[in-house]
Order: structure tokens, then sequence, then C-alpha cells
């Protein structure tokens, strides 16, 4: 008898010892829900037919995501003590218009995918994620990578979402130094006895002090690979380079950029972007950006993209906005103004605005 009751009071002991453990660990972690959603009206006077490649005509249209992406996702992170951190996040992309997937691969959670842990090392994260020459480029885009009339219907509609959504990645990115910050990515291509079939590396310097800030990053990829069977094209074959440099001053941003995307054989596209965003209040921001593009195999295929945009915030979780923007092709470029509804362009010159709204929670 005395037996089972010390047994039994050694049980109650673990027991209380193990629920209060996991209580503890419950409340030193956390999990985020959060999204983006984003709905406009788009209108172009000239219209890419891509049957025939010439001009359908002008075009007024329902677009999902005219500033940014509609977009829902799981954001988590548990401390593990020591100034160690388990993160993650999965997220998905939204098409506004019927519910499906949008500014993604394709897949379900198709824009990040990633189990990762964050100290004072760095952070190591592994799964679908953007490259560090995907970030470099958002960070410095002149027009703060907005769907339209961007650095975003230039990247899209060169290699689609290769080097934005890689999979099979392993990164690591260091924590500030001076100033410094550095982040390396690469991502298995997952083909037995091909190594090279889908291999995808990545890597950026960046450095910030005060108003001024530079960023500077490369990529690398090959075709192939398990991650060539996403319903958008995440493996197209090029190499990439960027160095984009940002000033802030008050109320006023001004950034210039350039990116090369070369895919062997076909273009040696050479971006070079400009622009500013000036809050005239807390709540209005407006922003103007142009960018030049120029095949280097061939300097007869080029373009000129400019655009201009407004956004008033209702609340801190929604805005209006309102954008126009004007391409012209020549040769065989086919700059589009809009990610969704224009991403391809047709040669002379295209006008084109939208207007929506946007909400974040």
């Amino acid at each position: 008898m005395a037996l089972t009751h010390s047994r039994t009071r050694i049980a109650a002991l673990v027991a209380l010892l193990l629920g209060s453990s996991m209580t503890t660990a419950y409340a030193q972690s956390s999990v985020t829900l959060y999204g983006i959603v984003d709905t406009g009206l788009l209108y172009t006077s000239r219209t890419l037919d891509p049957a025939t490649g010439h001009n359908a005509g002008h075009q007024f249209s329902f677009i999902s995501g005219g500033v940014g992406p509609s977009l829902f996702g799981l954001r988590g992170t548990e401390d593990l003590g020591g100034g160690f951190q388990t993160i993650f996040a999965l997220e998905s992309g939204i098409d506004m218009a019927n519910g499906g997937f949008n500014d993604s691969n394709g897949n379900f959670f198709g824009r990040q995918a990633w189990l990762g842990v964050a100290g004072d090392f760095g952070t190591v994260k592994a799964g679908l994620q953007y490259s560090p020459f995907a970030l470099s480029i958002i960070s410095m885009d002149p027009r703060n990578t907005s769907s339209f009339g961007s650095g975003v219907p230039l990247y899209i509609g060169n290699v689609f979402v290769t080097g934005v959504f890689n999979a099979n990645a392993v990164s690591y990115t260091s924590p500030t130094i001076a100033g410094f910050q550095g982040s390396a990515l690469f991502a298995f291509g997952g083909t037995p006895g091909s190594f090279q079939a889908g291999r995808q590396y990545s890597a950026s310097l960046d450095y910030h002090a005060g108003p001024f800030g530079v960023s500077a990053a490369m990529y690398s990829g090959n075709a192939g690979g398990t991650a060539s069977s996403t319903p958008i094209p995440s493996t197209v074959a090029f190499s990439g380079r960027t160095i984009g440099v940002s000033y802030q001053t008050g109320d006023l941003t001004v950034k210039v950029n350039y990116v090369n995307y070369k895919v062997a054989g076909s273009f040696d596209n050479r971006v070079y972007g400009a622009g500013a965003s000036y809050f005239v209040t807390p709540a209005a921001n407006i922003n103007a950006g142009v960018w030049y593009t120029s095949d280097g195999n061939d300097t007869s295929n080029h373009s000129i993209l400019a655009a201009a945009g407004l956004t008033y915030n209702l609340s801190k979780a929604t805005l209006l906005y309102g954008q126009v923007g004007y391409v012209n092709n020549h040769g065989k470029m086919n700059t589009g103004l809009s990610l969704h509804g224009a991403l391809f362009g047709v040669q002379g010159s295209t006008v084109g605005a939208d207007v929506g709204i946007r909400h974040v929670f």
C-alpha cells in the first residue's frame, strides 16, 4: 500500500511537471494568421492577342492585385531559449476574381513554405522561399514593387516566378554587422542522377547607413528538376545580376536600380530604373518611376515604361489607389504594363490605368 501510494504521488508530480512544461512552451510560442486582399479595375488602350501576337484592341477588366498580391498565410515562432527561435511561414496566393491560386507558383502554399532557426548567428531557412536576388530587387524597386507599372511585370515577363519562389531551397542570412548584411541560398534540383537539373543559387549583400541604402545580388539557375512541374514556370534557366541604391530624406524616398536578366540563346535584357515616392500627408502618397530595357544581344529590341500612382489610406489597414502608365515597345520587346491583365505588350505605344482598394489583415 505504501509503495502504491508513493507511485501515485510520483505520477502526480510527473504529470504536474509535464503540464507546467507544456504550458510554458505554449506561452512562448505564437502563430499569426495574416493576409492581403486587393481588387481593382484595369484599362489598357492596346492588348496583346497571345494567339497572333498582334493588337487585340483596348480592354477594361477586373483584376486581382492592382498594387500588390492578394494572399493569406500563417507565420509562427517558438522561443527555444538562449536567444534561439524556431520560425516558419506558410503562404498562399489568392485570385480575388475566382477564388483560385494567384501570385504564386500555382500550388496551395506556392509563395512560401519554409521552416527555420534564428538567433544571434543569423537565420537559416529550409523550404520554398524567396531568393536573395528577388528580395534585393524588391527592396530597391523605384515604385515599391507595385503590380502595375514597376519592376514586377518586367521581372515576371522575363523569367516568370523563377528566383521569386524557390523550391527545395536552403538559405542563410547573416546578422547586420557595421551596416552590412549578407544572404545566400542554394536550391537542390531533386532529380536523382542529375545534380545540375533544376539547381539554383543566389546571394546578396546589403548596406544601410542612416538614410542611405545599397543592395547588390546575383542569381543562377538551371532548367528541370522536381520544381519544373509547378503550374507556373519556376525553373527558367537564367542568370541575373542587380544593384540598387536608395536615399530617404523626410517624407521623400528616391531609388535607382539596375537589373540584368540573361537567358542563354534567347535574350540579355538590361533594365535601368529610377523613381521617387513622397508622402504629401501621413495618409496620402504619390510616386512615379521610369524603366528602360534594352536587349544586349540586339539593341533594336528595347522599351520604355513609365508609371505614376497615388495611394490614400482610409485606415491603417485599408487604402485606395489609382495608377497610370505608358509603355513603348520596339523590335521584339514585349514589355507589359501590369502583372495582371497586361503582362505582355504589343509593339508601339500603350497607355493604361487602374484603380482599386487594398486591405491588410
